[in-house]
């Protein structure tokens, strides 16, 4: 059993339903035929570079690799016993790169941190 979520890189002003219904599409094969999202393109390198999608790694909070991408959304399944410091870095690093993250295990879609002008 994983513990999932994915991220999303949506147009601006995205809600979760927008979120829940690009899960559902992508959960009947639907994905978008364009170029990758510089948004998932970054955060993939991000979470990779902290968290290599080795699988010979013994210490790997991956329940399965390689991660699942598209151009516009990753998704990641982790080991439920993942550190929490590999959830807050994936929280941290969707804020980071504009993406709605979203809970597979309740629905749950949380918008990246507003940024204002200061």
């Amino acid at each position: 059993m994983s513990f999932d979520l994915s991220v999303w890189a949506l147009i601006p002003g995205a809600t979760p339903e927008d979120v829940r219904t690009a899960v559902q599409r992508c959960r009947v094969g639907q994905h978008t035929d364009r170029q990758p999202d510089p948004r998932v393109v970054g955060f993939y390198r991000a979470i990779t570079a902290a968290y290599p999608e080795r699988p010979d790694l013994t210490d790997t909070p991956w329940a399965s690799t390689p991660l699942h991408t598209a151009s516009d959304h990753i998704e990641l399944n982790l080991h439920p016993t993942c550190a929490d410091q590999v959830l807050l870095d994936i929280e941290r690093l969707a804020g980071e790169h504009q993406l709605m993250l979203f809970d597979v295990q309740d629905g749950s879609v949380y918008p990246p941190p507003q940024h204002t002008d200061g």
